[in-house]
């Protein structure tokens, strides 16, 4: 079965009913996690994006402090998980100051964990592709966003 495009699928939809998609949008949320957390998102947390962004934040933090691995072939598996998710949670938001402030904190995490990812080069590059990641998304936000954010950054380079 081949899918319809975008532009058939918005085009049939505006002749729907309101229940008709009320009950497209649940049968899609039991269907697949994504599409439950990207209602779940777009329903609960779009109006309040600093409640979205420190949700994330604690959720990293606690992802984070699971780790109890000391092989670092576990800590790699990990931490590239749940820089998956984060990546999942920033495309929900599509906002540059969400993805800038939240690859930051992963970045902050990150150079902070125990063991030290400086003894590993995939961690070690990791952590460095992150930031190039946040600074393109920093280079697209307004000057005085640009200012806050370059802030954190040097304190990041301060801990590296």
């Amino acid at each position: 079965m081949k899918p319809a495009t975008i532009n058939e699928l918005k085009k049939e939809l505006e002749f729907r009913s309101h229940t008709q998609l009320l009950e497209y949008c649940m049968a899609m949320a039991r269907f697949k996690l994504e599409s439950k957390e990207l209602l779940s998102y777009l329903v609960f947390e779009s109006e309040n994006e600093t409640a979205y962004i420190l949700s994330v934040k604690s959720f990293i933090d606690i992802n984070f402090e699971e780790i109890t691995a000391t092989n670092f072939y576990f800590i790699k598996k990990r931490i590239r998980k749940i820089l998956r998710q984060i990546k999942r949670f920033i495309r929900y938001s599509k906002k540059k100051e969400t993805e800038a402030e939240l690859l930051l904190y992963f970045c902050k995490v990150l150079i902070t964990f125990e063991p030290s990812i400086l003894k590993n080069k995939m961690l070690t590059n990791m952590y460095h592709r992150q930031l190039e990641l946040a600074l393109k998304a920093i280079s697209k936000l307004h000057e005085d966003l640009q200012f806050d954010y370059n802030v954190m950054i040097e304190e990041l380079e301060e801990l590296y």
